[in-house]
Order: structure tokens, then sequence, then C-alpha cells
């Protein structure tokens, strides 16, 4: 038998491999993935966000229509056993108004939630855009005042201090803002409403002239196919374009611009009151001006959102586009209750989230939970290392037994430590073992001083670096004073 022939898997044998747009993470990925979500997780419980989960799966009538015509396209739909039509959930605010609705009488308006799993799209992979993705959402019910809007943001702002992320920036905009200028255009039509600001949404992609045309007669995009144009004309084109270039110092000077482009109408005066006690919000709050900007060009998801609607973009990571945003749904429930109940929050992609920290070096998790190795020099020591890991363990401290081969020689075990990254090895040989001591030893500080060896017999001499021998009861303050930072 030929080594090629004896090199071929068995029919039996399935390949490895994950399906396009899903992922694994190793071990480092998913420390950084759970480092990232518990601190995220904190500063939203600052802000009284409570808790819950839902299920993965959800009627597909719950689902369809809720996040508009693309998104139906994109559900994972599956049959129940019981033959049912359902589906993996898209996002986590579908289910939240389900929930709402659900149990409005247990859990009692107003009501907060943050919530933290997997959704599914099956759309096309980018980067760090996936077919399964985690988000980690926070919304409030019951409670029209957009004080609780500017508090998602401050929410989101604390967020991105708490990760040392050194710039970003916080679009804002209002949907009644824009109802009142297109109102006062004598645009009256909710549908063309939506693909008016379908349209604007592609702004910063397309660029104004190609806008300038899907608002008009239509274009052709790069692709050459044609483009249906909402059909206005010049002059309304132009007073549009004049909306979306207002900007100015402050949140409150671009909102005095905007104002000056809206005829006076009973609309406007309201949206504007409305716009201007949520600016004074974020202020009281003391979310800075460099950091949330009132942006009327944006657009996302206002033919979804009522009221405030927000997007975060990192300036040093901008292929990733948005990291985390939402807005105000006030008509969500309606579909499950026949009553509207007045509800705003604002989603993080994890995902996209953590490949943006990546990029911009805002990443500073541990590559491995354990904090200590305990080698096993001798098989005959085993049960003395057992003992010594549970001493460590019981005083809360990571701690891993060496339980590769019985031959693996120190050298090999301390080696293994390094490429996981593992602070400290307690080292137990007979000596120790006899005199009821136990040896410390700082890997970091070793590959320290061998980095600067200059030849062979200096590099064996810092063999010991970093390492200390000390009675066993002293074990326990030893390490921790060594894994102080």
């Amino acid at each position: 038998m030929t080594n090629e022939e004896t090199a071929k898997p068995s029919p039996s044998v399935a390949r490895p491999e994950t399906l396009k747009g899903f992922q694994d993470c190793l071990p480092a990925d998913a420390i950084a993935r759970h480092d990232v979500i518990e601190k995220i997780r904190k500063v939203f419980e600052r802000f009284g966000f409570q808790p819950i989960e839902t299920a993965a799966l959800e009627y597909l009538s719950t689902l369809v229509g809720t996040g508009g015509e693309e998104t139906n396209k994109q559900l994972f739909a599956l049959k129940s056993p019981e033959d049912e039509d359902i589906a993996l959930r898209f996002d986590l605010t579908v289910p939240f108004a389900r929930f709402i609705s659900q149990h409005l009488d247990e859990i009692k308006l107003p009501f907060r939630r943050y919530h933290v799993g997997s959704a599914w799209r099956a759309d096309k992979p980018g980067p760090g855009r996936f077919r399964e993705f985690t988000q980690f959402d926070i919304d409030a019910a019951g409670s029209s005042s957009l004080a609780v809007d500017a508090e998602i943001i401050r929410a989101m702002c604390d967020v991105l201090a708490e990760l040392n992320v050194a710039e970003f920036t916080v679009l804002v905009n209002h949907r009644k803002i824009v109802d009142a200028l297109l109102y006062s255009c004598g645009i009256e039509d909710l549908a063309r409403h939506k693909h008016i600001l379908r349209v604007v949404d592609k702004l910063a992609k397309v660029g104004i002239a190609q806008t300038r045309q899907e608002l008009g007669p239509g274009r052709i995009d790069e692709s050459g196919d044609p483009i249906r144009g909402v059909g206005l004309d010049a002059a309304t084109i132009a007073a549009i374009e004049a909306f979306l270039n207002v900007t100015g110092p402050t949140r409150s000077a671009v909102l005095a611009g905007v104002a000056t482009l809206l005829p006076p109408s009973d609309q406007a005066k309201a949206a504007i009151a409305e716009v201007q006690s949520f600016l004074e919000a974020l202020n009281s709050l003391g979310v800075p001006e460099a950091r949330v900007q009132f942006s009327p060009s944006l657009a996302r998801g206002l033919d979804y959102y009522t009221g405030p609607v927000f997007e975060t973009i990192l300036p040093q990571a901008p292929r990733f586009g948005s990291v985390m945003g939402g807005g105000r749904y006030d008509g969500l429930v309606n579909r499950f209750l026949g009553i509207d109940i007045p509800a705003t929050g604002a989603s993080i992609g994890i995902d996209r989230f953590l490949a943006a920290l990546r990029e911009i070096g805002a990443m500073t998790a541990a590559a491995t939970t354990t904090d200590v190795l305990v080698t096993v020099m001798d098989p005959k020591l085993l049960q003395y290392c057992l003992a010594v890991a549970t001493q460590l363990r019981s005083s809360g401290i990571n701690t891993e037994v060496y339980f590769g081969a019985p031959a693996d020689r120190l050298k090999a075990q301390l080696s293994l430590a390094n490429r996981r990254g593992v602070r400290l090895a307690v080292i137990l040989g007979e000596d120790e073992v006899k005199a009821g001591a136990v040896s410390v030893k700082d890997l970091s500080v070793g590959l320290e001083k061998r980095r600067d060896a200059t030849d062979h017999e200096k590099f064996r001499s810092q063999g010991k670096a970093g390492q200390v021998t000390v009675p066993r009861d002293q074990l326990i303050a030893t390490v921790r004073q060594m894994l102080a930072p």
C-alpha cells in the first residue's frame, strides 16, 4: 500500500469546516469577547437596565414584515416538529416587542432591559459582518420622555469610555424634524417619505450627485442597473439638500439653522420644541458637544424610527461603519397589542464592534483565564501538585495543573504556559516537597531576561529569573503579590 493510499481519509470522516458567514472563537478571541461584554453590562446596569432573555426561534408571523422587505429575504426560516412556520430571530428588538406584549402584567411599565444574544441573517458576509452575530441591546418601554433617549446616548458614550476608545462620534437626528421638512415641501404620502429617507441614507456611500439623481428621475448604479427615482422637482431637491448641509459649532446651533429652513407651521414648531428638549437633556447629562453631534443628514433607520435616531462611528476604523446605534420606535408593539407603547433603544453589534476595536488597538483582554500553571515534575508527586492547586483555587486564583505526557520535562511545560500567556508557574520538585516549600516563577520576567541575552551561557543563566522559593504557607500571599498589576 502506498503512502498516498494510507493518507486518504476514511469516507466516514467528516471534513471539519465552518459555514460561510459563521465563525469559531479561539480562547483569546472568546476571552476578549467576554471581557468587552462584561464591561458593557456593568455600564448598562448603572443606568438601571435589567437582563432578560428570549428564545432564538420565533413564529415566522412574529418576524415577517417587522424588519422590512430586505430582512424578510434574509430570514433563516424553518419548520417546527409540529410543522409550524418558524424562523431564527434576525435581531433582538422584535422579540422584545413580543416579550413586552406577552408579559406586560408581570414586568410593569416603564421597563428597562438589556439583552445579549445571537441573531441570524442570511445576508452577504463582510468585515466584522457574519450571518450569525451577537448583539447587545438596551431598550426602555413605557415612557415618551426624550430624556430616556438622551440617557441611552449617555450610556453609549460611557461604554466607549469604559473600553478606552479615544475617538468616537455619535450622530443624532430626529424623524419629526425630517417629516416637518417634507410636509412643508408638499410631500404628504408616507410611502414617499420612506423612499426619500432610504435615498438620503445612502448619501455618505454614493455622494450628493448620485443622491440628487435618485431623488429626481433616478440613476444608474455601478453595475449598470437602473435605480428608480423618487421623482421630486428641482426646487424640492434643493430644499432637501440645504437641510442636509446644515452644520454648526453646537447642537443647538445646528437646530437653529434647521429651524430657519422650515416654513412656520404647528408641526414644525412642535418638532423644533421636541428636539430642543432632547438636546437640553443631553446637556444636563454632561454629554460633550465634541462627542455627540446633531446631524440633519443622518437618515439611518428613519423609515422605521419615530423620534430621535443615533449611530456611533469610530473615525479610526471607518470601514466598519456604525458600531452601535438606535432610536425611538413607538409603534412596534402595536402589531401585537393593537395599542402604541412608547419605546426607545440602542444596539451594539458585538462582532463588528470587536473587529473595530482590534483595528484601533483598543483590545486589552488577557490571552488566557489561567493565572497559574502547576507543573508536574514527577508523576509520583501528582497528589501533592493537586493539593497545591486546590489551595490556590480555594483562594480564588485560576489554576491549571499540567496533564500532558508524563515524560514532558519542565522546559516543555513552561513553554506551553508561555505560549498560552499564563503569568506564573508553580514548580514542585522533590526538593521543594521535602522542604515543605514551593517555587513560584514569573514567566514574563524570564522571557524578558532571555530576550536580552547575547550568548548561550547568559541565556541559560537567566533560566531562574523571576523565580522565588517560599514556604508553602506563604504561597497564596506570594502569588497574589506577583499577580498584582
